[in-house]
């Protein structure tokens, strides 16, 4: 069973999959194929991640599985609980669970929620899912700030596949990242974060979070990284430019541009959005975002700069192939990433 708190040999391959579930089980086989340490997978509004899950699982056997992420409160604690032991059993135990909040805009228009206080509601969300892990030692009675649960089974119900199963919780905002720190097996960082973010910011909030919840434990990071690979390294730049680009709207998120002075970049970025002149927005990405943000450029170039700057900053280091970039990109990704063979030897 896979160690979700060592740090990887080998990246893991981040999918979106934008091509269906096929695509997404077939790069999930790819990546094992290739000697990648995992396949992650995302969710949005036309995507499951846990359906995701299930195909990948399918597609493989070895490498670990995880969901980066899972809208955490898109589905009751007594749901997840459940596709959670369905999960774990359908991978073989090799599932790391992230789960995330998504923007307070998210949690108004997509899920019906008033999106306040979401660091304390998944405080509250992740040891009662827990518990729920647990529901075949007895019922549970739950009446909290944010969620009210009563389980009492009328049948019998079997010991989960774990119940130390790791649950990783996503964060970009200090806060937020201290509720990983508190109650969470991992932190799953942003698209935006940059090896100095982690270092001056998130690892000192996992920190301040556990040491919060009395907690003497090293919180591991699940990590975000733009990769974008193409003989034409200006292919590849423009790709991974329009990646930041198409993040750097979000407010919520300005927080990293703050910490290396790009406030003024992301103005200019998501004033141009906004108006819908998307070409202007992403010329707008500098290129000292793109060299700090991402890997992008041709396989030469992408490896040596991952050995330089990324290697070790994150315990599984997710790349992600820029989604319109399709399953070339994940070829791309994969080729240029893969360990070598037997008879490369």
């Amino acid at each position: 069973m896979p160690d979700p708190t060592r740090f990887d040999t080998s990246p893991s391959l981040l999918i979106t999959g934008g091509g269906g579930l096929g695509e997404i089980a077939e790069s999930a086989r790819l990546a094992e194929a290739a000697g990648f340490a995992g396949a992650w997978t995302t969710e949005f509004y036309d995507r499951s991640a846990t359906v995701s899950l299930a195909a990948m699982a399918a597609a493989t056997s070895t490498i670990t599985l995880g969901s980066a992420i899972a809208y955490g409160f898109g589905r009751t604690p007594l749901v997840w609980a459940a596709e959670a032991r369905d999960l774990d059993e359908l991978t073989g135990k090799r599932l790391i669970l992230g789960l995330g909040t998504g923007t307070r805009k998210m949690q108004q228009d997509w899920h019906g929620l008033d999106g306040e206080h979401p660091a304390p509601r998944m405080e509250e969300l992740v040891p009662l899912l827990r518990k729920l892990l647990r529901l075949n030692e007895g019922p549970i009675a739950h009446d909290g700030r944010f969620y009210r649960l009563h389980v009492k089974p009328t049948l019998p119900v079997g010991p989960p596949p774990r119940t130390d199963l790791p649950i990783y919780l996503a964060g970009v905002n200090p806060r937020m990242i201290q509720a990983a720190g508190r109650v969470g097996d991992g932190l799953v960082g942003h698209p935006l974060f940059t090896a100095e973010y982690v270092r001056d910011i998130a690892r000192p909030a996992l920190a301040a979070g556990a040491e919060h919840a009395g907690r003497d434990v090293q919180i591991p990071i699940a990590g975000y990284l733009t990769c974008s690979v193409n003989e034409d390294r200006d292919v590849a730049r423009q790709a991974a430019r329009a990646t930041v680009a198409f993040n750097s709207t979000v407010k919520t998120y300005r927080v990293v541009h703050r910490h290396h002075g790009w406030e003024k970049h992301a103005e200019k970025i998501r004033e141009k959005w906004i108006s819908g002149d998307f070409a202007a927005a992403v010329d707008a990405v500098p290129d000292e975002m793109v060299d700090t943000i991402t890997l992008a450029g041709t396989p030469d170039e992408v490896r040596a700069r991952y050995a330089e700057r990324w290697q070790g900053v994150y315990e599984h280091t997710l790349l992600w192939p820029p989604a319109f970039t399709g399953m070339d990109g994940v070829r791309k990704v994969i080729e240029t990433f893969a360990a070598p063979s037997d008879t490369d030897a």
